[in-house]
């Protein structure tokens, strides 16, 4: 990358920056109460710098120090969260050699864009649950919290840990003597003590929570896609470790058996959970455990694995056998009473499409009000932070994003934000 192309990204991302965080009134034709899944009518919300001062009935007259903004014609609701996506990068059928020819800070300006995109797109907040370059999300999340560029608010947890020749091995599928032995300082752990070594460097590194890799994987240089790749010791340390720094610990699982490992060990959530069975659901409703389901990177890489070499070939047959079950996974764990929470794997399809999701969990049997809520309250309860997010509400951020129509009427219109404000500051309009 020439520095041409670096000082135009830089400058295109600083115009970006619309307005800056003020006072503002908001009428609204239809507010989404996602706390009580209600329809609000007619409804005006103040906003004082980045805070949401008051949520009333009726449309408030903006005073001298206030902007309207007129959102009658839309439906208003919070700052949309995806728990699971990938800003350092977006899979393709050439990104498996990037590491070769890509820099970490090739892959950090790329980021900026990816990171427009997902506001853009109405998501205020995002887990980052692994780089493809490492250090770049975090590194993300600083630049965008200082205003030097704009992006959602990111919860980063830094390299995924896993198990030698795991799902995020970061050395599968090269060369003998390319391999080496990557160790907990590269996310990779074979044992209890690497376990707490990782999960203290990924704090020393700046991550926000941590991200194991339970099972095979599809997307990975490995033959098997879902087999358990932690000892049951392993998870332990991994867990009490993250606790003691505060860390919430989410979990990459297809295989049932991976997933009873990692509950029975104490996290948080599970992504994909492909092949979760009753047992499994069993112990995620008496643990509170979140599933974070990702319907729409399983539909995308059985599209993918379609194609002739779009992906490696030891790659295309779990794409093809794993993506399309993730659907009928979510339809049953939705049924029997799981916790969901909002997440899309965004970075294995293009960023920005995020809202996909939303459909796809309609169309498995979910109300669209209820999969807008795991977007908003059931999301930010994940992250430990429904005390300032996740609704609107007196005393709480000013994430909010609206859409022309009724989406709970059609669901495919959360595809179509057409507003967004992050912490006061007007993103799109």
């Amino acid at each position: 990358m020439g520095i041409k192309s670096i000082i135009f990204i830089i400058f295109w991302g600083l115009l970006s920056c619309s307005s800056v965080a003020g006072n503002y009134v908001i009428h609204a034709g239809t507010l989404l109460d996602v706390k009580s899944l209600t329809q609000l009518n007619n409804y005006s919300i103040l906003i004082k710098d980045n805070q949401i001062i008051a949520v009333t009935k009726g449309f408030v007259e903006a005073q001298d120090d206030q902007q309207l903004i007129d959102l009658k014609t839309h439906t208003v609701m919070p700052g949309l969260m995806d728990m699971h996506v990938h800003l350092s990068g977006e899979i393709n059928k050439t990104s498996y050699s990037e590491k070769f020819f890509m820099n970490e800070s090739d892959a950090a300006l790329r980021s900026v864009v990816f990171a427009s995109k997902t506001l853009n797109a109405g998501f205020t907040t995002v887990r980052d649950l692994g780089d493809f370059f490492r250090g770049v999300p975090v590194a993300l999340r600083k630049a965008i919290e200082k205003g030097y560029i704009q992006g959602p608010r990111i919860y980063a947890a830094g390299k995924s840990i896993a198990t030698t020749g795991g799902h995020a091995d970061p050395t599968n599928g090269v060369k003998l003597d390319m391999m080496a032995d990557p160790g907990p300082l590269q996310g990779v752990i074979n044992g209890a003590d690497d376990a707490r070594k990782a999960v203290r460097q990924r704090y020393k590194e700046g991550a926000d929570l941590i991200k194991l890799t339970v099972t095979g994987g599809v997307l990975s240089l490995a033959k098997n896609g879902s087999n358990p790749q932690f000892t049951f010791d392993e998870l332990q340390a991994v867990v009490t470790t993250a606790k003691d720094y505060g860390f919430t610990v989410t979990v990459h699982a297809h295989g049932a058996e991976g997933m009873k490992r990692a509950i029975q060990a104490g996290v948080d959530s599970i992504e994909h959970g492909t092949y979760m069975d009753a047992e499994v659901i069993r112990l995620m409703k008496k643990n509170k455990v979140y599933f974070v389901p990702t319907i729409t990177a399983g539909k995308w890489v059985a599209e993918k694995a379609a194609i002739a070499g779009y992906y490696p070939e030891v790659v295309r047959p779990k794409a093809a056998a794993i993506g399309p079950k993730i659907h009928d996974t979510f339809a049953n764990a939705y049924k029997k009473g799981v916790m969901i929470a909002f997440g899309t794997d965004a970075g294995v399809f293009p960023h920005g499409l995020n809202a996909r999701e939303f459909e796809y969990m309609v169309s498995a049997g979910m109300p669209a009000f209820e999969a807008i809520q795991s977007a908003t309250l059931n999301a930010a309860k994940l992250l430990r932070i429904d005390n300032i997010l996740g609704s609107i509400d007196n005393g709480k951020l000013a994430d909010i994003v609206a859409v022309e129509g009724d989406p709970l009427a059609d669901i495919r219109l959360m595809q179509q934000i057409s507003f967004v404000m992050k912490d006061g500051e007007i993103i799109k309009q």
